[in-house]
């Protein structure tokens, strides 16, 4: 009778297990062969793509700084703007002068007109509400376009299309019935306001100064101001006395609320183009002194 708790009664039925001896050097082969499949294998399925570490080091090449313009004289400027000039038509000069106030700040707004000397060489299209004798006088000055509340409902019906005038002048009669077409003029700088002279009983100065080239000027919301004051067909002198007269009037809407005294902290920086020509940064002190030429009169420059 067998003894289930003896082993030696058992049958062997489990052969005993080979143990093949296996060396290092013949690990080391098989462990290279393995990876150079892998490598094949990685090679074919990248086609070849070099990995970042077969990229070579980035190298670091030092950027010159990019020199600013010096701003120059005021008269050298002009020369350089018209001798630029190319294209076929007669271009514009304009001015751009950067200012030291803060456009949010109801105290330090810069808004006015000034009569240039010469003109700015633009034929002006004038519109005049006014009635009556007014309305006579406004025709005889030269206006392009009079008329009163006709005139004020057909701009209402049209809502501004098809304009063709570039300054307004009212009476002060109708300046409350203005009113109604406020939201069409206002937007494109139309609307005619008392502290610019475009709002009075003598429409025929108004009128003769608009068309002998007054300018109207205003701070933007980047505290720039922006000016025509020329043409490319002008004298140098000319566009001198222009550039004066308008100069002078900023300093003169000088806002209470600047720091400093004179131009400082106020005229910062000024440029000067054409139409086509890219800026010449003109010095404020050149300005200054264009703007003291136009005050007292001289007209050389």
């Amino acid at each position: 009778m067998l003894r289930l708790g003896c082993h030696e009664s058992l049958p062997k039925l489990v052969a005993a297990l080979q143990v093949r001896a296996f060396s290092a050097e013949t690990f080391q082969f098989t462990l290279s062969r393995e990876y150079s499949s892998a490598t094949q294998l990685d090679e074919a399925a990248t086609g070849g793509i070099r990995t970042i570490g077969d990229l070579p080091l980035p190298r670091f090449v030092p950027t010159q700084r990019r020199q600013r313009p010096v701003p120059i004289q005021l008269a050298e400027a002009i020369r350089q703007v018209k001798a630029s000039k190319h294209a076929k038509f007669d271009e514009a000069i304009d001015l751009a002068i950067n200012l030291g106030i803060d456009p949010r700040r109801g105290d330090q707004m810069v808004r006015g007109a000034v009569s240039l000397p010469h003109g700015t060489g633009k034929s002006v299209r004038i519109c005049v509400f006014a009635n009556d004798e007014a309305a006579e006088a406004a025709r005889a000055a030269g206006a392009d376009i009079v008329g009163s509340e006709d005139l004020i409902l057909e701009i209402q019906q049209s809502g501004g299309s098809g304009l063709a005038f570039d300054k307004c002048v009212a009476t002060p009669d109708l300046m409350p019935k203005l009113g109604k077409i406020a939201r069409i003029l206002g937007p494109r700088g139309l609307m005619p306001n008392p502290k610019l002279g475009t709002v009075t009983t003598n429409v025929t100065e108004a009128v003769h100064s608009l068309k002998r080239g007054r300018v109207e000027f205003r701070a933007d919301k980047g505290a720039v101001v922006h000016a025509a004051v020329g043409r490319c067909s002008f004298d140098e002198e000319q566009v001198y006395a222009n550039i004066g007269a308008l100069a002078s009037a900023l300093l003169s809407a000088r806002p209470k609320g600047v720091k400093g005294s004179g131009s400082g902290g106020y005229l910062l920086k000024a440029s000067l183009s054409s139409t086509m020509g890219a800026g010449v940064p003109v010095s404020v002190a050149s300005l200054v002194q264009a703007a003291q030429v136009s005050k007292h009169g001289a007209g050389a420059a």
